[in-house]
């Protein structure tokens, strides 16, 4: 077995992006995330590679828009309210079709909130959140090792669909100590060639990376066909969850992150009293694995939805089973945590 260390999630997910090249980072300071960027002042500046603390998020981001079109790896990392301050310039590069890696430990909102971990960003995260018809990759790791190796792959997702990823974390995983197996990047053979990138074109014809699609207005409906088609694309070969106990649950409790290990012990207890209850943890949000859904619904008798909101992923779930079943709901926000006893007593509730 390799040697492990213990490892801040914040600090594990900066270490996996340098591990996996990335070449340039810029950032401002918002807690509860603020050991990422402390963590790649140290790192980028040792690899020699760039690091910039922006005057603002809108610079931040608009600054990977700059190194992504140049074809540099890069990323950001901000928590709620920073990433709010993004979204346009996450809609820029999302409609440039630029990789680029986006991380957000989300916090007790809306406004300025706290900084207790939450989970009500993922509509914001899941519905694009800046303006037009787009689409993130969004990753939910739930433990300080997948956030590790989410990382790394999330560079690899970037560069393949030419699309920005996200690494939907919450305050509490990027400030917990876990142990944590450091591995080696391998990069993938089917990475492509980034011919588009901004590299200067002398002896070739000119790259053109732009938003605006003026005249005629067919060209924009043209883009965005294009991009529709790419999610389509996204969603049939790319989706992550993980299943424990479905096989004869008669209740599917969905969860995703850290909610989901609270749910995990909560159906540990429930099977020990011979209660038949499953887990399905979303690990991709976007893509949603609705079809694992839908046939847990052919099976299950209903489903339970823990959130760390006051409702989110919950409509996403009643979009899978599509009225099979009945869909409940358990969950608060502003930094609420679940314990497993919490959420034993709500399976006790639902009298099975």
């Amino acid at each position: 077995m390799a040697d492990k260390v213990l490892m801040k999630g914040n600090q594990a997910i900066a270490e996996a992006a340098v591990q996996a090249n990335c070449e340039f980072y810029a950032g401002y300071p918002i807690t509860p995330q603020n050991e990422i960027p402390e963590y790649m002042s140290k790192r980028m500046y040792d690899l020699g590679r760039v690091f910039i603390q922006s005057e603002s998020e809108l610079a931040a981001i608009n600054m990977v828009f700059g190194a992504s079109a140049a074809g540099a790896r890069a990323m950001t990392s901000s928590s709620s309210p920073g990433i709010s301050l993004k979204q346009e310039g996450i809609s820029y590069i999302a409609a440039a079709e630029l990789p680029c890696v986006i991380v957000n430990m989300v916090r007790g909102g809306p406004g300025l909130g706290n900084i207790s971990g939450a989970q009500s960003d993922y509509f914001q995260s899941t519905r694009g959140g800046g303006h037009g018809d787009y689409r993130l990759i969004v990753l939910a790791p739930s433990s300080v090792q997948e956030a590790y190796d989410l990382t790394m792959n999330a560079f690899d997702l970037a560069d393949i669909y030419r699309n920005p990823v996200m690494i939907l974390g919450d305050g509490y995983l990027g400030q917990m100590i876990e142990p944590l197996e450091l591995k080696e990047y391998k990069k993938p053979a089917n990475l492509p060639a980034k011919d588009w990138a901004l590299t200067g074109c002398k002896g070739r014809k000119p790259h053109v990376v732009k938003t605006l699609y003026l005249i005629p207005p067919e060209l924009l409906i043209k883009h965005n066909i294009h991009l529709q088609e790419k999610y389509g694309r996204i969603k049939k070969e790319f989706c992550l969850y993980e299943e424990a106990e479905t096989k004869d649950a008669e209740l599917i409790i969905v969860a995703y992150g850290i909610a989901a290990r609270v749910c995990k012990g909560a159906v540990l207890k429930a099977r020990k009293e011979g209660i038949k209850v499953g887990l399905l943890r979303p690990i991709t949000l976007w893509p949603f694995p609705e079809k694992i859904i839908s046939d847990l619904a052919d099976k299950a008798k209903r489903f339970l939805v823990v959130e760390m909101s006051m409702g989110q992923m919950v409509d996403d779930v009643r979009l899978a089973v599509n009225g099979k079943k009945p869909v409940e709901f358990f969950g608060n926000a502003g930094g609420w945590m679940p314990s497993s006893d919490m959420i034993l007593d709500k399976i006790k509730e639902l009298k099975l």
